[in-house]
């Protein structure tokens, strides 16, 4: 069965870092984009980094551009995000989820993982 495993979320400081993993299982990994979207409460969901089957391309919302870094280690069936200089805005719960298609919507993605909670504090 296709499955995705978050890990990695916490509680840290406005200007903290926290790098999250996510481990895929039961599909081949290197022909899918994997994306991160997140949700906070009362608010819809929203594309926060995703990355195409090689790695080669990349996407990042405008609000975490230059903070976050997405990438992956396809040996490991892995996708990581690195969250720097973190904001208060960035609480959430975090999902990663697999596509076929190399686009940033959740709309095309049918995979996702359980989610990891982010917290950041003022």
């Amino acid at each position: 069965e296709v499955q995705l495993v978050e890990s990695g979320g916490g509680l840290v400081q406005a200007g903290g870092s926290l790098r999250l993993s996510c481990a895929a299982s039961g599909f081949t990994f290197d022909d899918y984009t994997i994306g991160w979207f997140r949700q906070a409460p009362g608010k819809e969901r929203e594309g926060v980094s995703c990355i195409n089957s090689s790695g080669f391309n990349t996407y990042y919302a405008d609000s975490v551009k230059g903070r976050f870094t997405i990438s992956r280690v396809n040996d490991k069936n892995t996708v990581y995000l690195q969250m720097n200089s973190l904001k208060p805005e960035d609480t959430a719960v975090y999902y990663c989820a697999a596509s076929r298609f190399s686009v940033c919507t959740a709309d095309v993605y049918d995979d996702w993982g359980q989610g990891t909670q982010v917290t950041v504090s003022s």
